[in-house]
């Protein structure tokens, strides 16, 4: 029996793309909650607690990127055209944001607050427009095999904006518990109130995708109800409403630690699991498999080569960085 490259591949790009969401979801998720935190102090410590690591998350999106267009290049070409828009919008919102970022460290207290603004806002357009291409994704590409045969605005949609709404509360629950985790103090209590009333609205926005999404695709409806498959899936939406209920009561702790904000990567495995669930085989829905779309294997192999060497190196580059900046992030530590 051969090695079934497409399937390697898809778990790789599947794996870079998760982690992409859990470790770039909390620092856009800091962004996303400055309107919510007025004082200067405070926002540099939420931002200081991020500073040492933020760059490095996004290594997980490049690779994603790559990977698809290494083992995937239909699927590459088809989806970067269909999902333009978002995708360039997203892009502008990471530029907007990492310049800010930095400038707002180095510029004078009067230009402080554009700085402020810019690096919330632009955390805003990334987190949207993620949320606009998945919903994209979800409902389909208009295509007659081999290209895109849809227009530029198909991804713009009500369920698409509800996506990306929904994006923006994920990322800000995996900021705010983030913040639980590496602040104290009245910063840390602001966060721990804001994090239930954000858990809730996840769990309602989770709610109303996995009701809306059979209801307007047959075939999802399908793969979750059929047969005996609800029996069979049903620990996924069984494990949100507990995990919700769960962390709930942690935040209401006087110091719940890092268990919210595991829990909230926990709830965010179970969002992509279900997505997994609906879509599986298909990179392009609703038709166009993994296997369908691979490369030549003589490409994945020679990629597969390369791409296994680096990912242990990026992921000890990672796990160090966490390891040595973990720990309590204080008001008035510098940005380094």
């Amino acid at each position: 029996m051969g090695i079934d490259l497409p399937l390697i591949w898809a778990g790789i790009i599947g794996f870079g793309l998760m982690m992409y969401v859990i470790m770039d979801g909390f620092d856009l998720g800091i962004g996303i909650l400055f309107p919510f935190v007025r004082n200067r102090a405070e926002r540099d410590t939420m931002v200081n607690s991020i500073a040492p690591v933020w760059d490095g998350n996004e290594t997980w999106l490049v690779l994603g990127g790559a990977a698809m267009l290494a083992a995937f290049p239909l699927a590459y070409s088809m989806l970067l055209s269909a999902f333009y828009l978002p995708l360039m919008s997203m892009l502008a919102g990471l530029i907007w944001r990492g310049v800010s970022f930095e400038f707002r460290f180095k510029a004078s207290e009067s230009r402080k607050p554009f700085w402020d603004r810019a690096f919330s806002a632009g955390s805003y357009v990334a987190a949207f427009f993620q949320g606009i291409a998945l919903g994209a994704f979800i409902n389909g590409i208009q295509n007659d095999g081999q290209t895109f045969t849809g227009g530029a605005l198909d991804c713009f949609t009500p369920f698409t904006i509800f996506t990306g709404a929904g994006v923006v509360v994920a990322y800000s629950l995996l900021g705010s518990t983030w913040l639980v985790m590496k602040t104290s103090e009245a910063l840390q209590i602001r966060m721990r109130d804001l994090s239930v009333w954000i858990a809730i609205a996840l769990l309602a926005a989770i709610f109303i995708v996995s009701a809306w999404t059979p209801f307007i695709h047959p075939g999802i409806a399908n793969r979750w109800f059929g047969a005996w498959n609800f029996l069979y899936f049903a620990p996924v939406p069984l494990l949100v409403f507990g995990s919700t209920w769960l962390q709930v009561r942690i935040l209401q702790k006087r110091d719940p630690g890092a268990m919210p904000f595991v829990l909230s990567l926990f709830m965010i495995f179970l969002g992509y699991s279900g997505l997994a669930i609906s879509m599986w085989p298909n990179i392009i829905p609703p038709s166009i498999s993994i296997w369908d779309a691979a490369a030549p294997a003589e490409s994945m192999g020679f990629a597969l080569v390369g791409t296994l060497f680096i990912l242990p190196f990026i992921l000890m580059y990672t796990t160090w960085s966490y390891y040595v900046f973990r720990g309590k992030t204080q008001q008035g530590e510098g940005h380094h």
